[in-house]
């Protein structure tokens, strides 16, 4: 048999140059015995419903086995397009199932806007810095940025229209809420500036919004979806509020818009999963959502206070972190002389793993920046392991003379 040189088959240039997920890579290290990691974006497992999606489960092979193990539609099967709108309605905006199209989490909501809207060479108007895994989305269909800079309202408005003339950018993402990765809320003041700007220029807005539910502090703010109406397509998720691993997500759209995910969805996986649809439909009817909710709330308050704590205590008097109130993420920015992308090997020799925040940055800095994750960890492991990144800022943040 003569031999297979796969080096050379002829894959795309734009996949061929494709980077790993940061994330994905630094996970491989930090899942070793022992390291503490804040890296993943990971929901505490020990407060995964399992009792209650057991119960859904049964409930779902009781009375409907044979239509859950069934292909179904490429929209979500029909009761819980109901359920999320109805949801969605009680909360401030108005919705129906024909707004809703069920996706493969978040993450293939992403996807599908990019494969609807986006052509080579064309601009995206986002965050500086945003979620590293739909710039990976963007760049495989060669997007470019047009990045916004941010404070601690989120993005700079102001700024955005400058780059509007300038790029003419096909849509507008953004993390409004608990935003990936800084934590920072975009303000009601810049909400509505940007739901101004975007029906002025006539741009779609797509605020992913996985952590709007996680709010364990301060004033809820109304969604841009609840403020924009149609300007505003919005992406959710069970990931971050019930069990990752059922890969349950969905869009809420303009009734005309849905259709045409509708079929891009279609070429990539036909439809999510019937039997994940129909156990998360079983335990949103059964009410058990919102006191879970309320669980990892607590939770989470109780982590983020705890890192907050030993941040506080531990990490030189430069170093400058955000304090959200919702969500899974806080902020760390170091001097700018120091590389979190260089120091990270020496973390994960200390056995402590963080994110380096060069690759939120679409304009490619942020090199003094890393994002934490507490939600995963114990407080012991979080106390700890603030403890040993403190000690490795002091060793390694003073200027090279």
């Amino acid at each position: 048999m003569n031999k297979v040189h796969t080096e050379k088959w002829p894959l795309v240039d734009h996949v061929v140059k494709m980077e790993s997920s940061a994330i994905r890579e630094i996970l491989k290290y930090s899942s070793k015995p022992g390291v503490i990691s804040f890296a993943g974006g990971l929901p505490a497992p020990e407060l995964f419903p399992i009792d209650d999606l057991r119960q859904a489960f049964d409930t779902v092979m009781e009375k409907n086995a044979r239509a859950a193990v069934q292909y179904t539609v490429s929209m979500g099967i029909p009761q819980l397009r109901e359920i999320i709108a109805q949801r969605a309605t009680d909360r401030g905006t108005k919705s129906e199932a024909d707004n809703i199209i069920i996706t493969s989490g978040g993450q293939q909501a992403i996807e599908l806007l990019a494969r609807a809207f986006i052509s080579p060479g064309d601009y995206i108007l986002t965050e500086n810095p945003t979620y590293v895994g739909a710039l990976q989305a963007f760049t495989y269909y060669q997007a470019k940025y047009a990045p916004v800079e941010m404070d601690d309202q989120g993005m700079i408005v102001d700024k955005a229209e400058e780059l509007i003339k300038k790029h003419n950018p096909k849509v507008i993402y953004t993390v409004s809420n608990f935003q990936n990765p800084t934590g920072i809320t975009m303000s009601l003041e810049r909400r509505k500036q940007l739901i101004d700007v975007a029906t002025k220029y006539n741009i779609p807005i797509f605020d992913d919004n996985p952590y709007g539910d996680i709010r364990f502090e301060g004033e809820p703010q109304p969604t841009l979806k609840s403020l924009g109406g149609e300007a505003v397509i919005a992406i959710r998720t069970f990931s971050k509020t019930l069990a990752p691993g059922l890969r349950i997500g969905w869009m809420n759209g303009p009734k005309e818009i849905i259709p045409y995910f509708e079929k891009v969805k279609q070429c990539t996986d036909l439809h999510t999963s019937t039997l994940g649809q129909h156990i998360i439909y079983e335990y949103l009817a059964a009410g058990k959502a919102e006191g879970h909710i309320e669980k990892i709330k607590g939770d989470y308050l109780a982590k983020r206070n705890t890192m907050l704590e030993a941040m506080r205590e531990h990490f030189p008097k430069d170093v400058k972190w955000t304090e959200p109130e919702g969500g899974l993420f806080l902020w760390v920015t170091l001097p700018e002389h120091v590389s979190t992308s260089a120091l990270l090997p020496k973390a994960i020799e200390q056995k402590v793993a963080y994110v380096h925040g060069k690759p939120f940055f679409p304009d490619g800095t942020g090199d003094n920046t890393m994002r934490l994750n507490f939600s995963n960890a114990t407080h012991e492991n979080l106390v700890e392991g603030i403890r040993r990144l403190g000690v490795l800022f002091k060793e390694n943040m003073q200027p090279v003379a």
